[in-house]
């Protein structure tokens, strides 16, 4: 039969899709406890896989939001459902490349209304939930990790500002494997619910439940279990950005910063929002710079991240709207099989694109440098009792090292 098989492709894709999420946002919660050496990076990963195996199973939420509050469910086909899961998978991949720690989340959400609107036009995207759920949270949630992982970290400096630096280290290295811990299980309940809400669409499609419907228990158990993989395997390139690339991380600092992002997430979770991860770990990062007296924080590869943000939605939105031209192209069924040929083409070609200058546990911690002398001079940021004053001179890029130590 014909409609069951296509069904078990869209729900390989959709777990294919959230092992993409695990390892491209492992960073998110573990990135500052390997910069700081606080765990090792092996360590470091196993954990979160486990963390975010059980936050998988303590909220719904947002699954609902994914499922029922940004695309028409009436338009929703299995060919559309492929071809956003297309658009959010090759997107999670190039910024993987590149180490960019892009939005898993809106990449999703991009190749889903790229498809939607491919296949409806304008009337099948719900706007009024896109917007309350997805953009709207998208441009508040880094300004307010900022905040807060600002305001953290002046806090943390200011009262242990007698303490000896060696004794800090020591202590704030535990603390951050308890907030790095934190931030796992907080994004094991947000963003492995995506992939849930997605094949919550597929099933609606297919007529295998109602539109009703809860999320089957044997959704909740594979997307979580595939996210687990996927962090586990670890997104080393996305962390060595998070760890090295945007602030000079000492324990207090990062130990601020995760407890930060895991206050924001789990309250988005809980009020239903699909918030992006990696915008408020990185938000949350920029914060413990901003907010440590003489941290230098390299704003030119934060301005490539923001840049990288602002065209996550569309970009996905492209590549999902092509696949779903591509299945009508070439007509009926084959058309579906012929989109989840090329995915896994475009898939194994960028994996072997990345093979050519690896990162992996064994230099993801290696310096981060500018490519000549004369690059990227970062100035520090003063921070006084009443006022702060942060001036920075990023003269060109920066990219990491990858050579082993």
């Amino acid at each position: 039969m014909t409609e069951p098989l296509l069904l078990a492709v869209v729900v390989l894709t959709a777990l294919a899709f959230d092992f993409t999420n695990g390892f491209h946002d492992t960073g998110n919660a573990m990135a500052t406890s390997i910069a700081t050496r606080a765990l090792k990076p092996k360590q470091a990963v196993l954990l979160s896989a486990s963390l975010n195996l059980v936050g998988a199973f303590l909220s719904l939420t947002v699954a609902a939001t994914i499922a029922k509050g940004i695309v028409d469910a009436g338009i929703i086909t299995l060919d559309v459902v492929l071809a956003g899961l297309v658009g959010g998978i090759v997107w999670n991949l190039v910024t993987w490349l590149f180490g960019i720690p892009s939005s898993s989340s809106h990449a999703l959400i991009g190749g889903v209304v790229g498809a939607a609107l491919a296949a409806a036009g304008t009337s099948g995207v719900l706007w009024s939930g896109l917007a309350a759920k997805v953009l709207i949270p998208a441009l508040v949630a880094p300004l307010v990790a900022i905040a807060v992982g600002s305001v953290g970290t002046r806090l943390v400096m200011h009262f242990t500002r007698d303490v000896p630096e060696e004794q800090n280290d020591r202590m704030f290295r535990w603390g951050q494997i308890g907030s790095a811990s934190l931030v796992s299980l907080a994004h094991g309940t947000n963003d492995a619910q995506k992939s849930m809400g997605i094949i919550l669409l597929a099933l609606i499609a297919a007529d295998a439940v109602p539109e009703d419907s809860g999320v089957p228990f044997w959704v909740v158990l594979s997307c979580a279990l595939a996210m687990a993989f996927g962090t586990y395997l670890g997104g080393w390139r996305v962390i060595r950005t998070l760890g090295k690339g945007l602030v000079e991380l000492e324990s207090r600092q990062g130990m601020a910063a995760e407890t930060s992002s895991a206050a924001v997430i789990l309250l988005s979770s809980h009020f239903g929002y699909s918030l992006s991860t990696t915008h408020v770990a990185t938000g949350s990062i920029l914060g413990s710079g901003v907010g440590k007296k003489g941290a230098a924080v390299r704003w030119s590869v934060a301005g490539r991240m923001f840049m990288a943000w602002l065209i996550t939605v569309p970009a996905a939105a492209l590549v999902g709207a092509a696949a779903y031209g591509l299945d009508v192209l070439v007509g009926g069924t084959a058309g579906s099989y012929v989109v989840f040929a090329v995915l896994v083409a475009v898939s194994f070609g960028i994996w072997l694109w990345s093979r050519r200058e690896p990162v992996g546990h064994h230099n993801v911690n290696d310096e981060w440098e500018p490519e000549t002398d004369n690059e990227s001079i970062v100035a520090e940021s003063v921070v006084d009792h009443d006022m702060e004053l942060l001036t920075v001179a990023a003269d060109g890029e920066q990219q990491p090292r990858e050579e082993q130590r």
